[in-house]
């Protein structure tokens, strides 16, 4: 690769400058790069909605983007269109002797990536593709015996093992700039030209791009070592909010987990193993696909035939269960693109366990409404949830919703902010309403069955339906030590 006239660099979940693995790898080999993003439709025209808060999140890091290119008298390219056939045609306009990209590992970008490559090989262009997105890839942890593993802790324990100064060492990117391809700036779509509407991402304070990373990053700094103890109550700021970056690259997961390691203490040790669950569905992803196209990797799972009671999917969707936590949970994904982790885990269980709705639709559903979806986390949160899945939450074991509320939302603060017509309910009654005698519902000014719904299930008697789902699927009860 060394001494290539003239490369191009293909942005993909990478939207930043700094610490960028193929910039620099294209920087470093050539004299001329060309930085490249495509906008591409066969992702963009299978989204269900027009009002997208991802794509306006990576249109606007892609402009940011574009402006810091521009300001070294460099530009980014962006396409719109199929990326197999508009970006290999770009590069051979500009006479490109490779393509350098960050590796996805989604089975989709696999087969993106493949058609991509064999294009630009009749055009005797070379593509070349690295890791950027995780700290450690493929096959880079494995079992002893060589295997990947299926359990968290010992793989969390081996990543930790295996992790040095050399895996977490930012690429200088900034020494190798002058090899940018010097441009006037190009043309750049707009939102509405690619065809979709701005949503309320600037009303909900959420800025693209690197600056807005970076910006989230530093006030979670002030609060790290608090994480531990804040990050399971929804109403607390507590999480780093730092997922969207994450998910689109425009902060290092280099720079995360080595400020984490620098900083020490229970709320980092806490933080950096989320981050280790992250790599650990990306690996689980990439050994196991087929958990991407809805199959449990538990398979004895595959049995369960759910009973789909009808409405219950829609009432859960709608925030209309009649159970304070999981409707406010579904009020904030609706209204803002983002979910509490606590609240992913109690509003799944919920749909699953308490109104027996097969876990697929609901992950369906967070992969159309979450601004920072992610095929591997996401399939492995559900199959967790569900307890379907590779170290899955024990099958037998179910949250009960009023609990959950009254541990992690005390006070009914998150409850009160998502469903107003709540507000006046004494906390007492706050995570079960319809406990309220009349006089006090009138007093509050909500009638539970006409103001807020009754509860759409009887928890205990759904508890029972579901344990007899899963062991029906396992051919009986569970085993003595469960």
């Amino acid at each position: 690769m060394i001494g290539l006239d003239s490369s191009l660099v293909w942005l993909r979940r990478d939207l930043r400058l700094h610490d960028q693995a193929a910039l620099y790898r294209a920087l470093k080999s050539s004299s001329r790069v060309h930085v490249v993003f495509v906008f591409d439709t066969a992702i963009l025209d299978s989204l269900p909605s027009r009002a997208d808060r991802r794509v306006e999140f990576i249109h606007g890091s892609v402009v940011a983007l574009k402006r810091e290119l521009e300001a070294l008298g460099a530009t980014l390219h962006v396409l719109h269109g199929p990326a197999p056939k508009r970006l290999p045609e770009f590069a051979r306009d500009r006479k490109v002797q490779a393509v350098f990209c960050s590796r996805d590992y989604e089975p989709a970008a696999i087969r993106r990536d493949a058609a991509v490559a064999q294009a630009l090989a009749g055009m005797g262009i070379a593509f070349h593709a690295g890791k950027d997105q995780v700290v450690f890839e493929q096959d880079e942890v494995l079992t002893q015996g060589g295997k990947p593993y299926t359990v968290f802790t010992p793989y969390k324990n081996a990543w930790l093992k295996k992790l040095g100064p050399f895996y977490l060492k930012p690429y200088p990117v900034q020494a190798y700039l002058g090899a940018l391809a010097q441009s006037p700036p190009a043309t750049m779509p707009t939102l509405a030209e690619i065809g979709f509407a701005r949503t309320n991402l600037a009303e909900l304070g959420i800025r693209p791009g690197e600056a807005g990373a970076r910006g989230l990053f530093e006030d979670f700094l002030a609060r790290i070592n608090n994480y531990k103890q804040a990050r399971d109550f929804p109403a607390v700021r507590g999480p780093s909010y730092l997922s969207v970056h994450l998910r689109f690259g425009t902060i290092s997961i280099r720079e995360l987990a080595s400020t984490a390691l620098g900083i020490g203490g229970a709320g980092a040790e806490a933080w950096l193993a989320e981050l280790i669950w992250r790599e650990f569905y990306q690996q689980l992803l990439w050994h196991h696909p087929r958990v991407a196209a809805g199959h449990c990797y538990q398979s004895e799972f595959e049995a369960i035939a759910w009973p789909n009671p009808p409405g219950h999917f829609q009432a859960w969707c709608e925030a209309r269960t009649g159970y304070p936590l999981v409707d406010a949970a579904l009020r904030q994904l609706n209204q803002t693109g983002y979910l509490h982790n606590r609240l992913r885990m109690v509003a799944a269980s919920f749909l699953v366990k308490d109104l027996l709705v097969d876990w697929r639709l609901g992950e369906g559903y967070f992969a159309d409404k979450l601004i920072d979806f992610d095929l591997a986390s996401n399939s492995g949160g559900w199959q967790w949830a569900a307890s379907v899945g590779c170290d899955a939450q024990p099958w037998f074991r179910i949250f009960n919703p009023v609990t959950q509320s009254e541990k992690f939302d005390p006070e009914g603060k998150f409850i009160r902010r998502y469903l107003p017509e709540l507000a006046q309910v004494p906390g007492k009654h706050i995570h079960a309403p319809w406990t309220m005698p009349e006089k006090l519902q009138a007093a509050c000014g909500v009638k539970i069955g006409r103001d807020y719904p009754a509860p759409i299930v009887a928890h205990g008697i759904q508890r029972e339906k579901a344990l007899a789902l899963y062991k029906a699927a396992r051919g009986g009860p569970p085993p003595a030590d469960e």
